[in-house]
């Protein structure tokens, strides 16, 4: 299938999925803001907000993900040279298990990503461990392995290029993304 097609298709979904949402009730007790997600997260180590920037969801709408507000964190963060799930991403993880739980044809991809140290082989096997540790938490947690991918990228997709601590903190990462069979 070449490029044209498969953006043409992408389109097509995704114009479908858009005119296929459920209108909801907006609760006056919130802002226009907090029905948008701006990708905004705090940064484990440091306590500051970042940007992760805009949700990719393939052919489900923003609206579908972000009913429950534990489905908008879509970033789950790694200690230098880790590949095991940190216990303040399990509620996280949890929450996306249960989604793909309730909604057998979603699919997931899973992004794993390292920092810039290290050698490039060893980075793209940690981004892959890190990927599969997000796996086995969501198969744990009642996900289908059959709705997961797993794709590494190691150092290739760095959030922040400086050579800091704070930004290498940024770049080990897995990042969730919801795509369309």
């Amino acid at each position: 299938m070449n490029t044209t097609t498969r953006v043409l298709i992408t389109a097509i979904l995704c114009v479908t999925a858009v005119a296929c949402t459920k209108k909801v009730k907006e609760d006056p007790n919130t802002s226009a803001t907090d029905s948008t997600n701006s990708g905004t997260t705090t940064n484990p180590g440091t306590g500051t907000v970042t940007d992760n920037g805009p949700i990719r969801t393939g052919a489900y709408g923003p609206g579908d993900l972000d009913t429950d507000a534990c489905l908008r964190q879509r970033v789950v963060y790694f200690d230098l040279d880790q590949d095991a799930l940190k216990p303040e991403f399990q509620n996280i993880v949890a929450c996306h298990a249960k989604y793909l739980r309730d909604r057998p044809s979603a699919r997931m991809t899973l992004e794993g990503n390292a920092d810039e140290r290290g050698s490039r082989e060893y980075n793209v096997g940690l981004g892959e461990r890190r990927g599969n540790a997000v796996s086995s938490s969501v198969q744990a947690n009642g996900g289908s392995g059959g709705q997961i991918t797993v794709v590494s990228y190691g150092e290739e997709r760095p959030t922040c290029t400086d050579s800091s601590e704070d930004c290498w903190s940024r770049n080990r990462r897995v990042e969730i993304v919801y795509t369309a069979k």
